[in-house]
C-alpha cells in the first residue's frame, strides 16, 4: 500500500472538497502511518503559530537619525565658512590690487575670473543642495575628499596674502584655479550621482 505524501496531507487540511480527494481521506481514515503523519503536521503548524513574534531589542532609528542631523550641520556650517572665506579673500584682493597695469593686471584679470567662476560654481552647488539628497558611501567619500582639499586650498589663500605682491599674485592665481577646478569636481560628483540615481 503506498502511502500519502507530505502535499496531499497539506492539501487534506484545507477545507472543502477537491476532485480526487475522496480517494485520500478514504486512505487517511483506513491508514495508521498517515493519520500519524497527519497529526504530527498538525502538531507542527500548531507549535510554529504559537511562536511569539520577533521584535527588535530596541529601536535603532533615533541615533542614526541624531548622527545624519549632526552631519549635515557640520556640512553645511563648512560649506558656509567656505563660501565666507571665498567672499573675503576676494574682497581683500580686490583691495590689495586694485590699479594693476601690464603683466601684473593680466593675472589679476585671470585671478579674478577664477574668483568668479568659484563664485558661479559654489552658488551652483547651494542651489543644487547635496545635503537633500541620498548618496552612496562611494559618492559621500569622493564629495568629503574634495571638501577637504577646498578647505586646504582656502587655507592657503588666506597665507598667500602675506607673500610678496608678484609671488602672491602667481600663486593666488594658481590656488584660484585649483579651487575653482575642485569645487567642479564637487559639483560633478554631486549632479551625477543625482542623475544615475534617478533624483
Amino acid at each position: 500500500m503506498e502511502h500519502l505524501t507530505l502535499e496531499t496531507l497539506v492539501a487534506l487540511r484545507e477545507p472543502g472538497a477537491e476532485p480526487g480527494d475522496a480517494a485520500a481521506r478514504e486512505h487517511l481514515r483506513i491508514c495508521s502511518t498517515c493519520q500519524a503523519e497527519f497529526e504530527r503536521l498538525h502538531q507542527r503548524l500548531a507549535r510554529l503559530k504559537a511562536l511569539p513574534a520577533l521584535r527588535p531589542a530596541r529601536d535603532q532609528w533615533p541615533p542614526v537619525a541624531a548622527r545624519v542631523r549632526a552631519e549635515r550641520r557640520r556640512r553645511r556650517s563648512r560649506i558656509g565658512g567656505l563660501a565666507g572665506l571665498a567672499i573675503a579673500a576676494a574682497v581683500a584682493l580686490a583691495l590689495a590690487l586694485s590699479g594693476p597695469t601690464g603683466a601684473s593686471g593680466a593675472a589679476t584679470r585671470d585671478i579674478e575670473l577664477a574668483m568668479e567662476r568659484s563664485q558661479a560654481l559654489e552658488s551652483a552647488l547651494s542651489q543644487y543642495n547635496p545635503e537633500g539628497h541620498v548618496l552612496d558611501g562611494r559618492t559621500a567619500g569622493l564629495a568629503q575628499g574634495l571638501e577637504d582639499r577646498i578647505a586646504r586650498v582656502d587655507r592657503e589663500l588666506e597665507m598667500v596674502e602675506l607673500l610678496e605682491r608678484q609671488t602672491r599674485e602667481q600663486r593666488l592665481l594658481k590656488l584660484w584655479r585649483e579651487r575653482v577646478g575642485l569645487l567642479d569636481a564637487l559639483v560633478d560628483v554631486h549632479v551625477t550621482r543625482a542623475s544615475n540615481v534617478g533624483l
